[in-house]
């Protein structure tokens, strides 16, 4: 081509240059759009995009500034919407805005597609007041518009707004398509509403996107979120051809409810299908080991991740291997591996040894983990917190007071602990001692209804994770104010009997609140699902799915 044609000359350097940059050869892509003789709106648009693409957002405005300088032709939509595409990829808001003036100035302020450029920048600026005048102050919405606003609120966690806009989006005769159901998924994970996703779900079939599998993905994913991984499989199994992407989200779902044996004829089967496992599939595999004290399988699949897979360990690998270990008991082999990591153990690692040297109360380890805890990260007050439980529950009460004081003088607080549960298409929120909801006379008779019951058959408060230098009668008192204990209450006296009760905390339940769960499923006859920061508990006739093992 190079001998017969003038390579630099009209579409065939244009695609040349679209080459170059496509394939990371930025300097060969400047050289040969620089030898161009004849250069049009074309030849200048593939620059700005292909530097737009690789996130060249200097590079971009550089060309772009050019392009007002130098080119007899008019800019013209493409290139606006590539720099405010690169502009939304960097956050970079100064120079968003100015793009938006710009914009203006060359009176595309009702261009469709820069409007719906802008609208979607505005979004990942944060900036949801200017996404929201711009978007009404459109003298028509496309798709493209409603999609983009969907997103908007998603992204910013206002996800009430996602669903308005998708039910007025259906008022105004459109249907959704795949990026429309996408987002609004996404913003039900944030509502914790299982009926809204299961009104969802039916939209995906009457729409005829059930197939889709990007949609697909992400609804199963978002069942086992919510505590429903039976539907999850139901809908990866309704998959003609999953993808590599499916499968990790259903074994990911496997992890997260604690099914270890489950995860691994899972991967099993993905590897015996073709799906090639990568270091997330290894992630996912090793937590659910992890979360079902599978240590001998874990062990096994850390070795053969490099040897066999070609899949090196990772920081996350690393955090799960410890994790199991210590959590198992072993603290000195969970030690060992962190010494011997090839990387620098972060914050997930030093983490998850702190947590298991709590559960197994060894005072040494723990405070070296919390040490190097401290020093990662001194402004998280989770650290000091979990440092001061290890001393209190070996009742050095003295040393647990020096690190409550320390946080006290570095001005650290602990985020609050909260339960909630839905009932009636909304979110019923509780915290500890919490007398705010209008039944609550209601609720902590039946809370202390409860308690006495399951007291009669055998159950014995555990307050040994209440960690408060009191006496016992205080200390039943209190850990029997838990935020999980309020909301179960509530639960049972207003959920359908044949359902399961679906809580989530997000701290991490304790033992005491673990076992009333087991004596109240065994009393009441039925499932109790609580998710709590890091797996599901699924509780049934007395016994729970982690066999007692978090």
């Amino acid at each position: 081509m190079v001998k017969s044609l003038d390579y630099r000359d009209g579409f065939i350097g244009d695609q040349l240059v679209s080459c170059y940059l496509h394939k990371g050869s930025i300097p060969d892509a400047q050289k040969l759009f620089d030898e161009m003789p004849h250069k049009d709106s074309v030849s200048w648009n593939s620059l700005v995009s292909g530097f737009s693409k690789r996130g060249e957002l200097g590079t971009c405005l550089s060309v772009f500034s050019r392009m007002r300088s130098e080119m007899a032709l008019e800019l013209n939509e493409l290139t606006v919407i590539s720099v405010i595409s690169a502009c939304a990829s960097a956050k970079a808001r100064d120079e968003g805005n100015y793009l938006h003036c710009c914009a203006v100035k060359l009176g595309m302020e009702l261009e469709v597609k820069v409007v719906n450029a802008l609208i979607n920048m505005y979004g990942k600026f944060g900036c949801v007041d200017s996404a929201f005048k711009l978007f009404w102050a459109m003298p028509e919405q496309n798709m493209v518009s409603w999609n983009s606003m969907v997103a908007v609120w998603t992204q910013n966690g206002i996800p009430n707004e996602a669903v308005n806009y998708f039910n007025m989006m259906r008022v105004n005769g459109l249907f959704p398509d795949e990026a429309t159901m996408v987002s609004l998924l996404q913003a039900c994970e944030n509502l914790h509403l299982g009926r809204l996703v299961e009104t969802m779900h039916g939209v995906i079939f009457t729409c005829g996107l059930n197939e889709n599998i990007t949609i697909a993905t992400t609804l199963l994913n978002l069942y086992s979120k919510l505590g429903n991984l039976s539907v999850s499989l139901k809908v990866f199994a309704e998959i003609r051809k999953p993808d590599k992407v499916a499968f990790t989200a259903m074994l990911a779902g496997y992890a997260m409810h604690g099914r270890g044996k489950e995860a691994i004829e899972f991967f099993e089967r993905s590897v015996r299908e073709g799906v090639e496992p990568d270091h997330v599939t290894f992630t996912h595999l090793l937590s659910a080991c992890s979360h079902s004290g599978l240590v001998r399988e874990g062990k096994y699949y850390f070795q053969i991740m490099s040897e066999v897979y070609k899949v090196q360990a990772q920081l996350d690998h690393y955090s799960c291997m410890v994790d199991l270990l210590g959590r198992y008991g072993l603290l000195n082999d969970a030690h060992q591996l962190i010494k011997n990591m090839t990387l620098e153990p972060n914050s997930g690692v030093w983490g998850a040894l702190l947590g298991a040297c709590r559960v197994h109360r060894n005072i040494n380890i723990g405070k070296e983990a919390a040490e190097n805890l401290i020093a990662l990260n001194p402004s998280d007050p989770r650290n000091y917190i979990m440092l001061s439980n290890i001393y209190s529950a070996a009742g050095l009460w003295s040393d647990a007071s020096k690190v409550r004081a320390l946080m006290k003088t570095k001005v650290l607080t602990r985020n609050p602990g909260y339960s909630f549960i839905e009932h009636g298409n909304k979110i019923h929120r509780f915290v500890v001692d919490d007398y705010s909801h209008p039944d609550s006379d209601k609720i902590h008779k039946k809370l202390e209804e409860t308690m006495r019951r399951i007291q009669e058959i055998g159950f014995v408060s555990e307050t040994e994770s209440i960690l408060h230098d009191v006496d016992v009668e205080v200390k039943t008192d209190m850990i029997n104010k838990h935020s999980e204990k309020i909301a179960l209450a509530y639960g049972l006296l207003v959920c359908n009997a044949h359902k399961p009760l679906v809580i989530i905390k997000n701290l991490r339940i304790c033992r005491d609140c673990h076992n009333t769960a087991k004596f109240v499923s065994l009393i009441e006859k039925r499932t109790i699902i609580i998710r709590d920061s890091k797996r599901f508990h699924h509780f049934s006739d007395g016994l729970c799915s982690c066999s007692d093992y978090w």
